[in-house]
Formats: C-alpha cells, structure tokens, sequence
C-alpha cells in the first residue's frame, strides 16, 4: 500500500491551501489518492490524516461514506449498471444477466484480465434513458446487450475513451495564489482572508 507520491503531495498541499479549514480538503485528496492507486490506500488515509491534522479514522469515516470512494481493488474499469425502478421495467435485470455470461464474473467480481469490475447498482439518475450504465461513472444511456458487448470489446482493446477508474478529469483545476482562501485555524482567525479582499461583496464601504 502506499502513500501520496512527491508528485501528488504537491497537488495535495495545493488543494489544502484553497480552505480555511484544512480538513475541508478531504474528499479531494480521497480523490487524489484513489487517482493514484486505482483505491484509497490505508496508508494514504494515514497520509491525508497527517495532511490535514484529523485522525485517520475521521479520514475512513469519509472515505467509507462515498460509493464512489473504493477501498480494495477495482478493475481499470468500474461498470455499474442501474437496476432501479424505471432500468428493471426496462430490462436491465436481463442486461445484467448477460453482463455476467460475457465478464465470466458476477456483481462485484473483476474479470481474471483485471480490466472490469462489474457492479448492480441503484438509480443512478437517468431514468429517461433506461437501461443505462456508468463506465468509470461515465454514462452510457439505453444500452442492449449488443452495445454492452461492444463497449466491453472497446473496453478491453483500447478503443473506449474512457479514463481510467480514480481519474476524474483530464484536465486539473489550479488556483491562483490570491484567490486561495488560505488556511488558518477556526478559533480566532479574524476576518476570512477572502473577505478582506472583496469588501464590497459583504456589504463593507456601501
């Protein structure tokens, strides 16, 4: 297992610097670390726990919290498809069927490639698109059994475009240095750094 590397510690000090509190950076650097390693880490909840001066059982007490957030390994792909209300009327219970004859696993197995972990999950917030799946929590709207073999064909040569599992963008935010909240402790810390630069946004000098 393993902690935040060099390279994400600088991500991981940048993002803390965008709070006034540091533990309000947790979910992102949960994020991060997943990134990393596919799944958060007990070493790297130990890490962020340092990060941000919180025990590291407040760290898994969010990180368990979030379906989204793994905590063991996960295929390079997560594959979730919705057996809500609306996707069940309209057959996902078969599409899930079929899922498990083509991964040769059943929900929340991973294939023996390690390329898919396959998931039945809840409404996932699409029901006008029924059935539907997430790949990575990327949505593929009314899929048949002939797109879920295709999807998984595109999966495993290389075709799909689809980030790995733990990459949420392409693209990571920056904050410039005068716009970051700056951190600073809860007891006593005055006026927030944000609020003395925008005095007329809180009604200062009207």
């Amino acid at each position: 297992m393993a902690r935040l590397n060099a390279n994400n510690l600088m991500i991981a000090q940048e993002i803390i610097a965008r709070y006034p509190v540091p533990r309000s950076a947790l979910i992102p650097l949960l994020h991060v670390a997943q990134e990393q390693d596919g799944y958060v880490t007990e070493d790297a909840m130990a890490h962020i726990a340092e990060l941000v001066g919180v025990t590291p059982a407040e760290v898994m007490g969010t990180c368990s919290f979030y379906e989204m957030l793994k905590r063991e390994p996960v295929g390079e792909y997560m594959v979730n498809i919705c057996n809500g209300i609306s996707c069940h009327l309209l057959g996902s219970s078969d599409l899930i069927h079929h899922a498990e004859a083509t991964l040769g696993v059943r929900p929340g197995g991973t294939t023996d490639d390690g390329k898919i972990t396959l998931e039945a999950v809840e409404c996932i917030a699409a029901c006008t698109e029924a059935p539907c799946l997430q790949v990575n929590y990327r949505y593929r709207n009314r899929v048949t059994s002939e797109d879920f073999d295709q999807l998984v064909s595109e999966l495993r040569d290389g075709t799909a475009k689809v980030a790995p599992h733990g990459q949420l963008a392409k693209v990571r935010q920056h904050i410039s240095d005068e716009r970051r909240a700056g951190v600073s402790p809860p007891d006593g810390q005055g006026e927030p750094a944000w609020m003395a630069r925008n005095p007329s946004e809180n009604g200062a000098g009207s």
